[in-house]
């Protein structure tokens, strides 16, 4: 138990626990400023522009192929910016010093490649890569480079999962055991778009959030195995199935992911962290929403967080990669640490295929 709370347990029984001040929020450079780039203005990219504006960040250029699109999204945030008619000309701006990519997976390694050997720092949109390898060569690129490449897991910076994140590295419920999230909510908005054409939409774009959590949480114990199944419910009118779960096994420890995508009636959302000395639960209607309670034997803690996923984790996850840059280190939500997610991602969906146990790592390359 941390310090702080063992002596404060010890003196004062009706106040079991104290709010530690543990640095789950979001956080800034010190002074380091650079320029942003931003490749790829879809819809998602508000959420980006609306957490860099707060923050206080600047965004001096924008890319899209779709060329209204990216004038839209300066005139709305960033009102100062250049629209660039390529990313050649982006890349060649020596005021950009960070670029943010959010193009979809099919054409962003072409286009992190094409930054790294410019010069750029790289803030990728997840899921990072569709094959290990590809993954692994760009993240040594980016060493031979000098330069830094993240990845925007952006639900690391989501303030219930962050606070649980920094809960479990501060050793304030000893090493974990066991963790269990389960979502039930209406993910029926992706009908008629493109994302209704991902074969394992839940289990690849949404799923890979819970796969990096895990990823995190465990920290250096790492996966045996994985077993995971989806299914169609019946009165779904998207193609991809919206129901999948996952087991995953470690050399100490549990772990298991259900997601209920097709829930259009009361939707919840919880996780579950076990250690040897305590437990930490999340539970809320939704991942915007949330409660944490942290239980160990000096009683319960109830902490009053501040924030919302979105857009607070876009703003954390960039943060990290100007503070690293600023630090001169690797980035918490490193490309290297990142595939170590994936490989959880594809052993999964490979099992749901084959309906089989699969060891992480030995699936290389997303299953088509």
């Amino acid at each position: 138990m941390p310090q702080e709370i063992s002596k404060l347990a010890a003196t004062n029984t009706s106040t079991p626990f104290v709010d530690v001040a543990l640095p789950y929020r979001p956080r800034n450079p010190k002074t380091f400023h650079p320029g942003i780039g931003l490749i790829g203005c879809g819809g998602i990219t508000r959420h980006h522009l609306a957490a860099y504006q707060k923050a206080g960040y600047t965004v001096l250029g924008f890319c899209d192929l779709d060329r209204q699109r990216a004038i839209e999204r300066r005139d709305q945030y960033f009102p100062g910016a250049t629209v660039y008619d390529s990313c050649d000309e982006l890349l060649a701006s020596d005021q950009i010093a960070v670029v943010d990519i959010a193009t979809h997976p099919d054409a962003r390694v072409t286009v992190i490649e094409a930054a790294l050997r410019a010069g750029k720092h790289v803030l990728s949109q997840k899921p990072f890569v569709t094959d290990l390898k590809v993954g692994e060569r760009l993240a040594e690129l980016a060493d031979d480079q000098g330069v830094l490449l993240a990845v925007n897991q952006n639900a690391r910076w989501a303030p219930h999962f962050s606070y649980v994140r920094e809960a479990v590295a501060a050793d304030w419920i000893g090493p974990v055991v066991s963790m269990h999230c389960g979502g039930h909510w209406d993910h029926s908005w992706v009908k008629g778009g493109p994302f209704e054409n991902v074969p394992h939409l839940i289990l690849f774009d949404y799923a890979i959030h819970w796969f990096d959590m895990l990823t995190a949480i465990m920290g250096e114990q790492l996966p045996l195995r994985v077993f995971a199944s989806v299914a169609h419910s019946p009165e779904q009118d998207v193609k991809p199935p919206l129901l999948g779960q996952v087991l995953v096994e470690y050399p100490n420890a549990q772990a298991s992911l259900v997601f209920d995508a097709c829930n259009n009636v009361g939707s919840w959302d919880t996780m579950f962290v076990l250690g040897t000395r305590g437990s930490i639960r999340s539970e809320g209607i939704d991942a915007n929403h949330q409660q944490v309670i942290l239980s160990t034997e000096h009683g319960q803690w109830h902490p009053t967080l501040e924030g919302q996923w979105f857009d607070d984790g876009f703003h954390g996850a960039m943060g990290e990669l100007l503070r690293a840059i600023e630090d001169n280190r690797v980035p918490e939500n490193n490309a290297r640490g990142n595939l170590r997610s994936l490989a959880l991602c594809f052993a999964a969906i490979h099992s749901a295929e084959t309906h089989e146990p699969v060891v992480p790592g030995s699936v290389t390359k997303l299953p088509s």
